[in-house]
């Protein structure tokens, strides 16, 4: 059975991805961040994976650490003997105004979001080189497209993502791997639910659906772009914005 590693797979986008997956037939290791709660909200969505009949395991990383990137990647290998699948999801934010930003939140902001991209592909893509078959999916955002008012490291991060990808399918297509990206524009979550009525309105006026997005939606596009029906698209980004863009 087909393997898929998710990082950042705990909790949000990256747990709907892992679960869908399931779904789909992979099996599924979950990775997430060196901390208790975070292990026992990974070993939920494992738990959830396993309903759909697979085999679901977890992996503690820091996924902003070369080595423990390295690591991670070898721990997936040797327990599931193959790694088929990847999607860098793992990312945080740290908003403010370029002119109140610490060098700190620049630098974290890009460790874990972009610098992760490197050390998750480098091990990855050997082991799918070998194989000679390969699927990886990177999670940027509409902010690396258009960029967004405070959020200078953010965009920063996802713009740099999206190059990544672009760079990595040219020299890894000829060995029947697949790399892309998908852009999520303004997604439901518990900080969307946060937001006003009035302030909601107003962000409604940008997007031609007229409504924010759901995390299931950008699943399905990062189970199609890792299926077999995705078999002759790399080096894309895919934007799931409603719209936004237009």
């Amino acid at each position: 059975m087909a393997v898929a590693l998710i990082t950042g797979a705990s909790q949000g986008i990256g747990a709907c991805i892992a679960k869908r997956l399931a779904k789909d037939g992979w099996d599924i290791a979950i990775n997430h961040y060196p901390s208790d709660g975070d292990k026992a909200k990974a070993e939920g969505v494992a738990e959830e994976c396993r309903a759909s009949g697979v085999r679901a395991e977890i992996f503690a990383a820091d996924v902003s650490s070369f080595d423990q990137c390295a690591e991670l990647v070898k721990s997936v290998k040797d327990a599931f003997g193959s790694l088929d699948a990847l999607v860098n999801n793992a990312g945080i934010t740290k908003d403010t105004l370029l002119t109140l930003m610490t060098e700190e939140q620049y630098d974290s902001v890009i460790a874990v979001n972009q610098k992760s991209v490197f050390n998750m592909m480098k091990p990855t893509i050997k082991i799918m080189m070998k194989q000679k078959h390969g699927a990886v999916v990177n999670m940027a955002s509409v902010a690396g497209l258009y960029g967004n008012p405070g959020q200078f490291n953010y965009s920063a991060s996802k713009a740099a993502i999206i190059g990544m990808t672009m760079s990595a399918a040219k020299e890894v297509g000829a060995r029947n791997i697949r790399v892309n990206a998908v852009a999520p524009g303004l997604i439901k979550t518990p900080m969307t639910d946060k937001l006003t009525d009035e302030q909601k309105a107003k962000i409604f006026d940008q997007i031609a659906l007229k409504r924010f997005g759901e995390v299931e939606e950008i699943a399905s596009v990062v189970s199609f772009l890792l299926s077999d029906n995705a078999s002759y698209i790399t080096g894309q980004t895919i934007e799931i914005s409603g719209g936004l863009s237009m």
